[in-house]
């Protein structure tokens, strides 16, 4: 009778996992409220199976009242955010006002088309301006353009879409939507190996923009096993 050979054991190769891209594996998420807009992310950033960052910032201003939510390749999204900030500077000098938000969604969504081979990005565009008030655009993988009351992207999204269509409600106070916003990044985290660290989030309305960071020991606990 053969001998029962030992299981190979696979190792795992350091400088092999830290040479594969950032990779912002993540939960974003953007909505409407009564009084403007409210973005969080989730604060990871992994390279391979490694966790490079557990404190990034994915919430990116790209002009006074308008911010990105970047999820895919760190890379990426962080060059494309570059470049929309650097045409919204000039557009806001040209005007003398500020940009609406639709401008600022239509040139990711038209880097991410035109590059669509090339790059990596989910994007969600949200902010205000005096024309719509508060608004939230997802830009997915290829580059569409959507209208959306909320959006939420990244590999933690797939977790909490079904608690996002039965919670979110129209006309939400600033209260509701944070509380929204920090149970749904919560949810996703405690699924998704992608995504964990802190909450941040960003409140824009028609005063400006204010960020509030929330540590993971202050996070909701919905079940412990």
């Amino acid at each position: 009778m053969d001998a029962i050979k030992p299981f190979d054991v696979v190792q795992m190769n350091p400088l092999k996992e830290l040479s594969k891209p950032h990779s912002m594996g993540t939960t974003i998420i953007a909505i409407k409220y009564r009084d403007g807009v409210l973005v969080g992310a989730d604060s990871r950033t992994t390279t391979g199976s490694y966790i490079a960052n557990r404190v990034s910032d994915k919430l990116t201003q790209v002009h006074e009242r308008i911010y990105c939510c970047r999820s895919g390749s760190a890379a990426d999204t962080q060059a494309v955010a570059d470049y929309v900030k650097y045409y919204l500077s000039m557009q806001s000098v040209e005007l003398g006002e500020l940009p609406r938000v639709k401008t600022a969604a239509n040139l990711f969504r038209t880097l991410c088309y035109q590059n669509k081979n090339h790059l990596m990005a989910g994007i969600l565009c949200a902010g205000w301006d005096p024309i719509e008030g508060g608004q939230v655009y997802s830009i997915p993988l290829g580059g569409t353009l959507v209208k959306q009351p909320f959006g939420t992207s990244g590999s933690g999204s797939s977790y909490i879409f079904g608690y996002c269509d039965v919670h979110y409600k129209d006309d939400m106070t600033l209260e509701e939507a944070e509380q929204f916003v920090k149970t749904a990044l919560t949810l996703a985290m405690q699924r998704d190996g992608s995504s964990g660290g802190v909450v941040r989030t960003v409140n824009i309305t028609k005063d400006g923009c204010e960020r509030k960071m929330v540590p993971w020991t202050e996070l909701p606990v919905f079940f412990e096993g």
